[in-house]
């Protein structure tokens, strides 16, 4: 996974977004990105505001423990999360990729 990574006390994951999706999901792998579909517009941060939620919802974690370092006004982004293992983010990730 090399979208995943740890890096310094937080998990680094590299998204592809695609707004305006049917619904909010994780659609699969973009080339070494975890693409992330979400129902939101890229318009005015709804897009950014949509994918921390749906992080913060499908990880377990709190909003705050979800950082967008990169990427604001892109499809690709860096999102740092902290309050979850790397283990843990990896099975969750997995379950759904294999799923």
């Amino acid at each position: 996974m090399t979208f995943l990574r740890e890096e310094k006390g937080s998990l680094s994951l590299a998204l592809h977004i695609q707004p305006r999706a049917s619904k909010n999901r994780i659609v699969g792998l973009h080339g070494e990105n975890l693409k992330l579909a979400v129902t939101a517009p890229p318009a005015d941060g709804k897009a950014n505001k949509a994918v921390v939620k749906f992080l913060a919802d499908f990880f377990s974690i709190p909003k705050k423990g979800i950082n967008i370092k990169s990427g604001l006004q892109s499809r690709k982004k860096r999102v740092l999360l902290t309050g979850i293992s790397l283990a843990e983010a990896r099975e969750k990730i997995d379950a759904v990729l294999e799923g």
